[in-house]
């Protein structure tokens, strides 16, 4: 495969979602298994990515000092251990086949999914190098106070070539050793959660912070590299690739996010993201029908009294509930997240383009 990969022709048969102007960045609305399926034989130079971590089971977790459900999606839910496990067979051995021979792959993972992911890139013949300790200096509180409070992250580093091959995998190991004050860099590493600067264009459930991303892309790539993210999320990888002069193509099954990622890298590459009205309403109204449910029911449970209980009572004499709430206030909130988006698109579309 040529060096010069265009991006709009770099997945054949693939629903592309956005790609720069110059061809260096491009994301993928699909499912990772099927559009990786399509990915051209040994033509990426690296893998990094987070894969779902199927931890959606009901329960409950802390963000924020708040107490909130910890379901994402159904792409995080669990299918059962065997299924899980064979899913990561199946992914892991496709990164293996768009693999160059000299290249690797970077996954990052909880203790719920890399010992599923560590087995199946053995068992698909990737030869393991490191596993780097993310410690997490300001982790969320355990809530069930049954356990340790979960500060850590697994990131798997493995080759694609085997001991002893005559393709050596990359490794920058004088720049690392000079990030570390001429010292040999250890396994583990100290990196605060993806802060609000991150998150101006909206947020990932499981977002990584760009600092972890970018020093795992220096140490196990060059520029001009082609990194690949099969679980693109908000594509932060494809951020910390582009501001190390990496060209970079994401996957994303969630509209949502692939939106979000959309925008962060056109503030990079100064190319202009597909339309967002549509997705935003969807996300502002997310976030408003609790609130508005949790006011309407505060509302129902204490009436009021006065010329104010007569307008609310409609004028009949009966509360105004259930399908009447709904006819009226839907318009209205459907209506208020659509000037909330266009004025928050209108003062962030005006910025001047990153450069970093």
């Amino acid at each position: 495969m040529s060096s010069q990969i265009a991006a709009h022709g770099f997945i054949p048969d693939s629903p592309l979602y956005w790609a720069s102007a110059d061809g260096r960045a491009s994301l993928y609305l699909g499912d990772a298994l099927d559009i990786l399926a399509r990915v051209p034989d040994e033509s990426v130079d690296c893998v990094w990515t987070d894969p779902p971590y199927l931890l959606s089971n009901d329960g409950i977790t802390c963000v924020a000092g708040r107490m909130v459900s910890v379901n994402k999606g159904e792409w995080d839910r669990s299918r059962g251990l065997e299924a899980d496990h064979d899913f990561n067979l199946r992914w892991t051995a496709e990164c293996r086949r768009v693999l160059k021979p000299n290249g690797a792959i970077w996954v990052s993972g909880t203790l719920h999914v890399y010992p599923s992911v560590g087995m199946a890139l053995q068992t698909n013949g990737f030869r393991l190098l490191n596993d780097i300790i993310w410690e997490k200096p300001n982790p969320p509180p355990n809530l069930g106070r049954r356990t340790f409070t979960h500060s850590t992250e697994v990131i798997l580093w493995a080759s694609k070539a085997a001991k002893g091959s005559r393709h050596k995998y990359t490794f920058n190991y004088d720049e690392m050793r000079q990030e570390n004050g001429g010292k040999q860099m250890k396994t583990v590493w100290r990196f605060t959660a993806a802060g609000r600067d991150e998150k101006r264009f909206g947020k990932h459930p499981t977002q990584k912070p760009i600092a972890l991303i970018d020093r795992c892309l220096r140490a196990g790539t060059n520029p001009g590299d082609l990194v690949l993210d099969p679980f693109a999320g908000s594509a932060s990888a494809g951020v910390a690739a582009a501001r190390l002069g990496r060209r970079f193509v994401g996957i994303e099954i969630e509209r949502e996010f692939l939106e979000i990622g959309a925008r962060r890298l056109a503030n990079i590459y100064a190319t202009p993201p597909p339309p967002r009205m549509f997705v935003l309403v969807r996300i502002q109204l997310r976030a408003a029908i609790p609130a508005v449910a949790s006011w309407k029911a505060r509302a129902h449970t204490r009436p009021p009294t006065g010329r104010r209980a007569e307008r609310w009572r409609g004028g009949s004499g009966t509360p105004l509930r259930g399908a009447s709430w709904r006819i009226w206030s839907s318009p209205l909130l459907f209506m208020a997240a659509i000037a909330f988006s266009a004025t928050r698109s209108s003062g962030r579309d005006s910025a001047s383009p990153s450069t970093a």
